[in-house]
């Protein structure tokens, strides 16, 4: 298993500039140079022209014969004409998602232009055919590092034409070696059958993968939801993401009737294309009306069979639009698989979407910034329950905080948070039928603010969230939280199920996200000296009632102190409320056992703070552990309001 580390992303386009490792220490420009010097084509001799590089149990529907496109075209190109969405055509393999994919990215130069590096070099040159050595390089980002995989032309062929990906276009050979790399980092190209859109275009982009369930959702059916959608999509589509979507197969029954009599494909993947408000009405009148319907463009992967309802290719809706606004659109009335919807239809028909950010890390940028943290680690089985880390789901109490944890600061009012967690991926191990991904996912616990090891006992630390539990290879959680410390527990299902993960985690200011590693202060070489503790005490201020007027208004702003030993926690201030809910805990690790804890309240002043009175705790391991309501003081002298608290000590250090 792997080791646990992590890596604070630099603020920058971290996923478009790392540096890149070569697949099985192939080195795409020494290779190149050999050919040339040898007057050779390149045979690559970890991905050669056999059977074993084509399937695992299920061959072609024919003879095959790796041909090079010199053989099957008389002018073999990379590109012809450029890179289009239109470009790409499936082959017999099923993964219309790897082509859905390969779609979206010929739409987007930046990420294209890094996947097919150096293309203008690696293209056909037709005045130095000397130069031409039967080798290509692509570059895709596999759980978190840019990898630079080589491939040989020699493509598979069954009477003469290509039987995967292709081009519509019979002298383009772009898709084709872009598949056949893919395939190579798969173990081979029935590897590539049944997969995930969204998986291939973080794959060619180091994108973050969301997955939304529009049936689940119910989008179709609440509007306000479906144009929040609608405009999270338009922002995602606008600032270079990635957006797919199919339509669920829900019984085997309906494998015969997977064209639906709408035109639209069951099981299929379909890649997203445009998303745009399209302005309705002709001439100047459309502009000062300012009528707008938000309308989504989609392709089918097979360059064929459209929607065939409103706003399809030549339906009546588009009468609805000026000339100059269709021109701008790009309608064409041709079954080429490209055609639009009303994104109230899409809602409607489709089931799931998969969008995929590019996150802006970025410190110059017009657009919202994010600060990223990127952490590996495995879960790993250890007969130690303080080393073990693969203790399963909450589900399973016993083990559950045996898993890692990750540790960071919400320190704004508010902030919105994304995290991923992905798994590696496993279709090289479906040859061996071990090509399934583990159900993953994670919850999200609000912890004391002071907290620095890892947590032993759940008290009154707060789960705020938890994820889907799925076997997909990433799942992802959007989510707003509030002021205060957090710990992520990435985690499979089951207890004692081994895998390794990336753990990305996305704030809009830094958050210090780090693994919790350690379970107790270290004893150290002075600690004779200085002492060490000797108990652990979790303290829980829930709130207090019938505080103090402290202002001509009646009210207060107050806030609470936690303090031990000259180590305290502060909780926010809560605005003009005598009767504040803190909900704030601290965790301290005590030398000296007969010092007392303090829990003090004051009322935040432009001037001068004001003290409101406070409750003195003794901290003994003999001490009710249940929820209490005391009376504040000062000095002895009974103050007005009582503060809930709750408070556990043990000599245990890995107890809490």
């Amino acid at each position: 298993t792997l080791n646990h580390f992590s890596c604070p992303v630099l603020p920058c386009f971290s996923t478009m500039v790392s540096s890149v490792k070569p697949y099985k220490k192939q080195h795409y420009a020494d290779l190149k140079n050999d050919c040339i010097r040898n007057k050779t084509l390149f045979e690559d001799p970890e991905f050669p022209a056999t059977n074993a590089s084509l399937y695992y149990n299920k061959p072609p529907p024919g003879r095959v014969k790796w041909k090079r496109p010199a053989e099957i075209s008389k002018k073999p190109h990379l590109f012809v004409e450029g890179i289009s969405s239109h470009d790409l055509n499936q082959g017999v393999v099923g993964n219309c998602w790897f082509v859905a994919a390969c779609s979206c990215l010929a739409l987007k130069p930046k990420l294209w232009q890094k996947v097919i590096p150096d293309w203008k070099e690696q293209e056909w040159d037709d005045k130095h055919p000397e130069n031409y050595a039967g080798i290509f390089h692509f570059q895709f980002w596999i759980f978190g590092e840019w990898i630079d995989v080589v491939v040989d032309d020699r493509l598979p062929t069954i009477n003469e034409e290509l039987i995967y990906c292709h081009s519509k276009d019979p002298n383009e050979f772009w898709s084709a070696l872009l598949e056949k790399a893919y395939a190579k980092l798969s173990g081979c190209y029935q590897s590539l059958e049944g997969g995930n859109t969204g998986d291939a275009v973080v794959d060619f982009s180091g994108a973050v993968s969301e997955a939304i369930s529009l049936e689940e959702g119910q989008f179709y059916k609440d509007q306000g939801k479906q144009d929040k959608l609608f405009d999270d999509l338009l922002k995602v589509y606008d600032r270079g993401g990635i957006i797919s979507c199919s339509i669920r197969v829900c019984a085997v029954s309906e494998y015969t009737r997977l064209c639906m009599i709408n035109g639209l494909v069951k099981g299929h993947a379909y890649s997203v294309t445009a998303v745009k408000r399209v302005r309705l009405g002709h001439g100047l009148l459309a502009y000062f009306k300012n009528e707008t319907i938000p309308l989504i463009r989609m392709r089918n992967p097979w360059g064929k069979i459209e929607w065939k309802g409103a706003w399809s290719d030549s339906s009546e809706e588009w009468a609805k639009v000026g000339d100059t606004e269709r021109h701008k659109l790009g309608i064409t009335v041709e079954d080429d698989g490209e055609f639009w919807m009303s994104f109230t239809d899409w809602c409607k028909f489709f089931t799931d979407a998969d969008v995929c950010r590019v996150i802006n890390t970025s410190l110059i940028s017009v657009h919202k910034t994010w600060n990223e943290y990127v952490h590996f680690g495995s879960w790993s089985k250890n007969a130690d329950p303080l080393l073990n880390r693969c203790g399963g789901c909450a589900n399973h109490k016993r083990t559950f905080l045996q898993n890692p944890q990750y540790l960071f600061d919400v320190t704004k009012e508010t902030d919105e948070v994304l995290i991923s967690l992905q798994q590696r991926d496993m279709k090289i191990h479906r040859p061996q039928g071990h090509g399934e991904n583990l159900t993953i996912g994670f919850g999200i616990f609000k912890v004391e603010l002071n907290r620095k090891y890892r947590l032993h006992d759940i008290l009154t630390q707060k789960c705020v969230n938890t994820s889907t539990y799925i076997n997909a290879r990433t799942v992802f959680m959007r989510i707003s939280l509030t002021q205060g410390r957090y710990v992520i527990f990435p985690t499979t299902f089951q207890p004692f199920t081994l895998g390794d993960f990336m753990l990305r985690v996305f704030t809009d200011v830094e958050s210090g996200c780090r693994e919790l590693t350690v379970d107790k202060p270290q004893v150290k070489c002075w600690s004779s000296i200085i002492g060490y503790p000797q108990a652990v005490t979790h303290v829980y201020v829930h709130s207090a009632e019938g505080l103090q007027n402290q202002d001509r208004t009646g009210g207060a702003d107050p806030y609470v102190i936690i303090s031990c030993e000259g180590k305290s926690v502060k909780s926010t201030i809560h605005k003009d409320t005598l009767n504040p809910e803190f909900a704030t805990s601290g965790v301290f690790y005590r030398k000296k056992l007969s010092k007392p804890i303090t829990v003090q309240v004051w009322n935040s002043n432009a001037v001068k703070d004001e003290f409101m009175g406070q409750v003195v705790l003794s901290g003994s391991v003999n001490d009710p552990t249940e929820p209490q309501r005391l009376q504040l003081t000062d000095q002895g002298r009974q103050m007005p309001g009582t503060i809930g608290l709750r408070i556990v000590t043990s000599v245990q250090l890995t107890a809490i």
